[in-house]
Parts: C-alpha cells; structure tokens; sequence
C-alpha cells in the first residue's frame, strides 16, 4: 500500500505538541499538510485519535469528504471541502489534547486515509468506526504522532 507523507511546521514526529493546539489552550487544530495522495482517490478522511486516554481508545478529531486534490490544512480550520463530525467532547470540531493531570505523556495519532470511494460514518463514530470503514476502500494512509501531557 502507497505511504502518504503527514507533516505539520508545529511540530515533528512524536514531539510535543504546543498548549495552543491543547484543549485548555487556543483548542486549535495543528496546520498539517500532505502528499502522495493517489491521483485515484475519490476522498480523503482525517482522525486523531489517542489511545493512551484511561477510558479506552478517544477520538479527537474526524473530517470525512476532505478533497483529494488538496495538500493540506491551516491551523484552526477545518480541511477543505470536509465535514467535521462529532469528537470524544461532543463537538463538531478538533478537541485538542487533555490528558489527566499528572499522566504520562498521551500519543495523538493523526492519521491521514486516502480512499477508492467515500466512506459512510455515523455522527459520533468510535475511533474503531472509523478504522473498520476505511480499511477496505484505503488506497494510501500516512500517520503523524503528537505527544502531550498535562
């Protein structure tokens, strides 16, 4: 399977991410951008997800309908062409980090999926929703991971 290439100019792989893209901070989405999307794909679909949360795998962000052509997102906003659905807060946005006070450093997986077709997805759906509807239409992915404690 073909590798998408997920960077962001604020942060690097597994390094921490900034109070401002944390829940308590500005709650901004981090800018990201990508390339190596299959010219083939008919959407692409963005999660963040952290599965170190106590209460089992959390999703912070999904945007399903992103425009293939695009190659990135600025902070703040939502990718273009996409609908946000609703995250782990019961938002219709990006839910920045906010692990326990005290925890060890959560992983944010940002992960990146190209797709054949579009994908249907409940409103709310489980970060597992999300990977069993993918899995079978991804053409290519590409995974970004940030760190953040409290």
């Amino acid at each position: 399977m073909a590798g998408i290439e997920l960077t962001s100019n604020a942060f690097s792989d597994h390094a921490f991410l900034a109070r401002r893209y944390a829940y308590e901070g500005e709650n901004a989405s981090p800018p990201l951008t990508w390339s190596g999307v299959p010219d083939d794909a008919a959407e692409l679909v963005l999660l963040c997800e952290d599965p170190d949360a106590p209460s089992g795998t959390f999703v912070h962000w999904v945007v399903v309908g992103i425009d293939p052509h695009s190659d990135g997102v600025e902070a703040g906003k939502p990718p273009p062409g996409g609908t946000e659905l609703v995250n782990g807060f019961g938002e219709r946005e990006w839910g920045g980090p906010h692990p326990p006070p005290g925890d060890d450093a959560h992983h944010y997986f940002i992960r990146l999926y190209a797709l054949a077709e579009p994908c249907v997805l409940p409103d709310a759906p489980s970060a597992d929703q999300v990977h069993r509807a993918v899995d079978e239409r991804q053409l290519a992915s590409g995974t970004l991971v940030a760190l953040y404690q409290r």
